[in-house]
């Protein structure tokens, strides 16, 4: 069975085109600093600040291109350093998530609901969900050695789409407990 590649997720924020022109001014579009693994995703020139009630995260990449809604991915510990609600959701599933605002050169834009930790999950195109046996929606584990910190993540989601491309993607906290490098592999246990 192959691998699967483990990659870390740090925190960032999708926004609506009409909150990208609030926070940067009318017209403006993101700006590619670098392709991300996953076709089609970057991650943009466009930086803000993330302010909770406690605390400010500064200069948090916005990736692109602009989505449906506005989300702002932290893991726990982000969430808990400035005081906002995250719970553990998969990416799109913001209803009655945390709250935060939002600050740009050129605007502030209050996100009344958006801020999730986003759930592990693996990205698969159909093909590779054949070949691992799952389907979309399926949740499995996934077993990383790394040197010291080995373990096994459990509820991890499968998500399946012609548009993907094979890789699994965790927050740094859980990073972190694994030691994660780039190029970190994981074996898929169901």
């Amino acid at each position: 069975m192959k691998q699967i590649l483990v990659e870390t997720s740090a925190r960032h924020v999708h926004v609506t085109k009409e909150d990208l022109e609030t926070l940067f001014g009318a017209g403006h579009e993101l700006t590619v600093k670098s392709w991300l693994s996953q076709p089609g995703q970057f991650a943009s020139e466009e930086q803000v600040d993330i302010v909770g009630p406690k605390n400010t995260l500064k200069r948090v990449r916005i990736l692109g291109p602009v989505r449906p809604a506005t989300q702002v991915e932290l893991s726990l510990t982000d969430a808990r350093s400035i005081g906002v609600t995250a719970p553990v959701r998969e990416s799109g599933d913001i209803a009655g998530s945390g709250a935060c605002k939002l600050v740009g050169p050129a605007g502030e834009v209050e996100v009344t609901e958006g801020v999730i930790a986003a759930k592990r999950h693996i990205h698969m195109t159909p093909a590779d969900a054949e070949e691992f046996g799952v389907k979309d929606k399926d949740v499995v584990s996934v077993k990383v050695d790394t040197n010291g910190r080995a373990l096994v993540f459990g509820d991890v989601v499968v998500r399946v789409s012609e548009k993907f491309s094979l890789a699994m993607h965790i927050d740094t906290d859980e990073s972190n407990a694994a030691c994660a490098v780039n190029g970190t592999m994981g074996d898929m246990i169901k």
